[in-house]
């Protein structure tokens, strides 16, 4: 327990910025599930806006630091390669 004032609010800001993270990460992985499931039934189309969409995402969650930025360009080229194949 945050015997401190100082300690006390880091501890009510840890809270927040983790629901925060927790929301954002979840709903990029949402979003690039998504990408794959239209990879799997062959849709084309509803691909690549899925791939417009979970880009953004990803881009944006490297930017806030919640994934390494070279795990966000593997996200992104293996979800584009795999959108090209279609």
């Amino acid at each position: 327990m945050a015997n401190h004032a100082s300690a006390r609010k880091r501890a009510r800001q840890t809270l927040k910025i983790t629901e925060r993270n927790k929301h954002f990460r979840t709903t990029t992985r949402t979003h690039v599930k998504r990408v794959r499931a239209a990879v799997a039934a062959g849709d084309k189309a509803a691909a690549e806006t899925a791939l417009k969409t979970a880009v953004k995402l990803i881009d944006r969650a490297v930017a806030k630091g919640l994934w390494h930025r070279k795990a966000g360009s593997r996200y992104i080229s293996r979800l584009t390669s795999q959108v090209s194949a279609l």
